[in-house]
């Protein structure tokens, strides 16, 4: 049995905003903050900012590094 985390995928980026470094993401399973590897500074749904998301949502992602539209995001559980 290995003990090493596998990556699931959460979700896809659709849009990202270069000036303010946030990456739009459309959930496909459900999201809270202490599950991103990064520190997460901000992530909100119509600008409320939020803990947790539900699969179908989307939501804004403040990222340190830029990413591309269709790129797939992962979660290591």
């Amino acid at each position: 049995m290995s003990l090493e985390k596998q990556p699931q995928e959460i979700g896809k980026v659709t849009h990202f905003f270069t000036k303010i470094s946030v990456a739009v993401v459309e959930l496909k399973a459900p999201l809270s903050v202490g599950d991103i590897e990064q520190d997460v500074e901000s992530m909100q749904i119509e600008h409320e900012n939020v803990k947790t998301a539900k699969a179908g949502q989307s939501i804004g992602l403040k990222v340190k590094d830029h990413v591309r539209e269709t790129d797939t995001v992962y979660k290591l559980v």
